[in-house]
């Protein structure tokens, strides 16, 4: 009787560790780890000990027989990785400390955010050192992503905060709130006070969309509708207004996209028991929103969500998906089982013409409408205070959407932090393998990066441990103590007092 890993997996491998047969994968030190939905149980090997259900920060592992109807296509997913895939369940070599381990000096780190990358890379610090660390945060709570990112009806993965909750309150660390490093407190000034600096600020711009006119209309950001739900302190309350709207348009087809398409289109109170904000949960009490396009460019084996968020969407009975756009039908029926789009395959066909008509009366239903091979081109307010989409399908048709609401969800770019050298091209901070470099390629000394900050805003919550891991180990192989006599000359000064909470 072996065990599943479901939708809430997410992917940061502590169930590895605890696994006696080596029979989860892949793992960090296989080609597939960080390409997968999920990570996955071999039910060949799997002795039933429960121990890797233990060891889940998310709850994501169950046994099959427990499985819900629903959850029944991952006994069936986990089984197919392995269907064609010969796997050695030897364990892999061992890792061990510098032999330099005694001669680190590191009494002080601080960490610039308190995201997931955040807080991997302190605890990574806390257990292989110890030095003390100092979380810096521009908002007035903790969390970040794993907070204000995490769409609310995803109960599972929202327990990654959880799971991080004692870090803010462990001995050796102290968490600095409402600090706009950059702006009011330098980095500068930080890492005086610092044996090392680890910047985790995450990517916080949306994309640039290329066909989007400066001077004309724009889309809403996705961004902005998730922190409106989710109650981030930055977002006001009103930051969302859905009177009047009835179609939503969102421009991207990644988790971010499905979010808002499940989150805009559910029955009010099934999200009564998740963390919506309250305010939220009223204006959907009060929103009449019956249809939500969501457009691709390319068809749907380029798929940009994962197949769980598409698994969720498509086995909600009361609310209808449909797939348009030329050969999408198709295409998604010939998908393999373990691709993103494979849920996909049977439903309903839809004609891109429909998506011009205007859409159904109040009170008939709602619907999600998969748009695929459809690329936007413009966008005009039209005299009726709506929005219209124009774009261009790849069989060369064009498509003309009236829309209430237009989303944009095409991904994220970091943001310059005074004080960080910045690539623009790639929206990160300037970086070689984890340690902040200058445009001429000099390292920057005692200063670090870790997450989206350091390799673009792609990956899940569990994709930054790995990366934060590599970032403090160059931590700590640049920190072995100067032989006595040589000199440093480094002197640290302490940083005028700052607000303090160790509430998460």
């Amino acid at each position: 009787m072996a065990f599943a890993i479901t939708q809430n997996c997410c992917n940061d491998a502590s169930c590895l560790s605890v696994c006696p047969v080596n029979c989860i994968h892949p793992t960090p030190d296989e080609p597939d780890f960080g390409t997968t939905d999920l990570l996955y149980i071999d039910p060949r090997s799997c002795i039933d000990c429960g121990a890797c259900a233990d060891a889940c920060p998310v709850d994501a592992i169950t046994r099959v027989n427990r499985l819900t109807p629903e959850q029944q296509v991952y006994a069936e997913l986990n089984a197919d990785y392995y269907r064609d895939r010969p796997i050695d369940n030897a364990w892999g070599a061992p890792r061990f400390p510098l032999p330099t381990i005694g001669d680190v000096q590191l009494d002080r780190v601080a960490v610039i955010g308190t995201g997931p990358a955040a807080c991997y890379a302190a605890t990574a610090v806390l257990r292989q050192t110890n030095a003390r660390v100092t979380f810096y945060e521009r908002l007035s709570v903790p969390g970040g992503l794993a907070r204000f990112g995490v769409a609310p009806d995803h109960l599972g993965t929202r327990r990654i905060g959880e799971h991080f909750r004692p870090l803010f309150a462990h001995p050796r660390v102290t968490v600095r709130t409402g600090v706009d490093v950059g702006v009011g407190t330098s980095v500068d000034e930080i890492r005086a006070a610092h044996d090392a600096v680890i910047v985790a600020v995450g990517a916080d711009r949306d994309r640039t969309l290329p066909w989007v006119d400066p001077e004309g209309a724009a889309p809403f950001s996705a961004r902005t509708l998730v922190g409106w739900y989710t109650g981030h302190p930055g977002v006001a309350a009103d930051a969302v207004d859905l009177r009047g709207v009835r179609r939503v348009v969102v421009i991207g087809n990644g988790n971010v996209a499905l979010d808002a398409a499940r989150i805009l289109t559910a029955n009010p109170e099934s999200l009564m028991d998740t963390e919506i904000a309250p305010h939220a949960l009223a204006a959907l009490r009060n929103a009449d929103v019956a249809e939500v396009i969501v457009l691709a460019r390319r068809g749907p084996e380029h798929a940009a969500f994962t197949r769980p968020e598409c698994q969720a969407l498509v086995s909600r009975r009361e609310v209808p998906v449909l797939v348009a756009g030329p050969g999408a039908a198709e295409s998604a029926a010939a998908l393999p089982f373990s691709a993103s789009a494979a849920p996909l395959a049977g439903v309903p066909a839809l004609d891109l013409a429909d998506l011009g008509r205007p859409v159904g009366s109040a009170g008939s239903g709602r619907r999600v409408v998969f748009a695929f091979g459809v690329d936007p081109r413009g966008l005009e307010t039209t005299d009726s205070g709506g929005v219209r989409l124009t774009a261009r399908a790849t069989d060369g048709s064009s498509v003309v959407v009236d829309a209430d609401l237009v989303l944009q969800a095409a991904g994220y770019r970091g943001a310059p932090v005074p004080g960080l050298p910045f690539d623009e091209e790639r929206g990160t901070v300037r970086n070689l393998d984890g340690r902040v470099t200058r445009e001429d390629g000099s390292v920057v000394p005692r200063t670090y990066v870790v997450g989206w900050a350091k390799r673009g805003a792609t990956g899940g919550i569990g994709d930054n441990k790995a990366d934060a891991e590599a970032t403090v180990d160059a931590v700590i192989a640049d920190s072995v103590r100067t032989p006595a006599g040589s000199g440093s000359g480094r002197v640290r000064r302490r940083l005028p007092l700052l607000p303090v909470s160790r509430r998460s």
